[in-house]
């Protein structure tokens, strides 16, 4: 695979104001893009989809992409906020030439990033991105006026996006009984997510549902979910769902206040297709080297096949997925992929099918994760911005082979780069709680010894 300079495992991503995420840098993105995305075209339409979420500078940023494009003599078709898989399936729907996502996920306000996604609503391929690169070298052109391209608004984009999501929710079924607190984390999900459980007849109390350009992912959504349990709790609801600022991950909370994560959400859906929904499971379940290993013991007493994709992010785990001929797969983050109902993570697809899961079976989410027990893990990050990583350091080495030898087959050992934040991840998993927040730290240590 090709080394690229800006792309990442998640499309382009970076502090707003210096590069790449810089008004400049993206208009000449937006024109490398369209540039590159024309050559593929096969006689579609020359429209691209823009979706972005609740940012204050994704309106900047948006109004970049556009001219650029323009110059390239694509057209814009406007969404404003909506999730990031809402973009995949609309890219979709409407056969674009593809579909541009203004986001920084789950990343602070003052971050921000540009994905891409092809025609059939996947991420681009690195060839295509590696392409992007090339063009982003040459200098800015400008088409003949008469070929300019033009900017319009999908005025429906979030009534098509919220019955799509419906669609996947069995309709013999529904969520009246329910009580559920969303928390939106003041990002893209706001005004789809609690539609969509309400129009299923769920009852829903909603936090972290006013946007206002610089709240968004502060202190709620999946990456802190201390709001949605005491509102879980305090509201004698049935179960919370949070959602990351850009809406392709999701975690729950049961109602006693506990925590469900990736890991657990694919276990109960690999289980209901397995015994349920007309036995539809394909295959077994991809992981990342970030899932439990209490996933792996749990689906292996079901004899459902589990593999642990090569890296980290959905790109690897789709990859594994359509190379096996699967269709479940994720990480404990939340982010799943379940590939015969969308072609991405979606957040609000996945909480459907738990949703399905907890009704079809007449059992709360607590009782559905019941038999399934996750080891304890410890994830320290450590920041790192420099161009020599510590991780190729013989003292990191050393010591993250020596907790490896200490935990033996008890527990596991993984060090990475971030592919989206400036940090040094160290995981470490194994029986005792204590034992392993103490090797984790040991290693951290080491690793910030190691920082010049």
């Amino acid at each position: 695979m090709k080394h690229l300079k800006y792309f990442g495992t998640d499309g382009i991503r970076g502090r707003v104001g210096s590069t790449p995420i810089t008004p400049d840098f993206v208009l000449k993105l937006g024109w490398a893009a369209g540039k590159v995305l024309s050559c593929y075209s096969k006689g579609r339409s020359n429209q691209i989809i823009i979706g972005k979420d609740t940012r204050i500078s994704g309106y900047m940023l948006e109004s970049a992409l556009e001219s650029g494009l323009a110059a390239a003599g694509l057209s814009a078709a406007l969404t404003g906020p909506m999730p990031t898989p809402a973009i995949a399936y609309l890219t979709r729907a409407f056969r674009a030439e593809a579909g541009i996502v203004i986001s920084a996920s789950h990343n602070p306000f003052y971050d921000n990033g540009i994905k891409f996604f092809s025609v059939k609503g996947t991420k681009l391929d690195s060839e295509v991105e590696h392409s992007i690169e090339i063009e982003l070298n040459k200098c800015l052109t400008c088409v003949d006026p008469k070929e300019l391209g033009k900017a319009s608004r999908i005025v429906d984009a979030a009534g098509r996006y919220i019955e799509f999501c419906k669609g996947t929710f069995p309709t013999h079924l529904s969520l009246r009984k329910l009580k559920i607190v969303v928390d939106c984390a003041n990002g893209a999900t706001y005004h789809i997510a609690p539609s969509v459980f309400r129009e299923l007849g769920a009852n829903v109390v909603t936090i972290a549902c006013r946007p206002n350009g610089v709240n968004i992912n502060k202190e709620c959504g999946a990456t802190n979910i201390r709001q949605l349990r005491a509102q879980v709790l305090a509201k004698k609801a049935d179960l919370g769902i949070a959602y990351d600022g850009d809406g392709d991950r999701v975690i729950m909370v049961d109602h006693f206040g506990n925590k469900v994560d990736g890991d657990q959400m694919l276990y109960i859906i690999a289980r209901e297709k397995l015994y349920h929904s007309n036995k539809q499971l394909t295959g077994g379940v991809v992981g990342t080297l970030m899932s439990n290993m209490g996933l792996v013991s749990a689906l292996k007493q079901l004899n459902i096949p589990f593999i642990r994709a090569a890296g980290i992010g959905d790109r690897c785990v789709l990859s594994m997925l359509k190379k096996r001929g699967w269709h479940i797969g994720g990480e404990n983050s939340g982010h799943i992929v379940l590939l015969d109902k969308t072609t991405t993570g979606d957040g609000i697809i996945v909480a459907l099918q738990i949703l399905s899961a907890m009704v079809n079976n007449c059992a709360s989410l607590y009782e559905l994760c019941n038999d399934m027990c996750l080891l304890p893990q410890i994830l320290v990050n450590v920041y790192y911005s420099g161009i020599n990583s510590p991780l190729e350091s013989d003292l990191v080495k050393k010591e993250a082979k020596a907790v490896a030898e200490e935990l033996s087959e008890q527990g596991r050992v993984l060090l990475r780069k971030s592919g989206t934040e400036p940090y040094i991840r160290i995981m470490v998993e194994g029986k005792r709680y204590d034992k392993i927040l103490y090797l984790a730290n040991k290693i951290a240590s080491v690793v910030r010894s190691q920082i010049k």
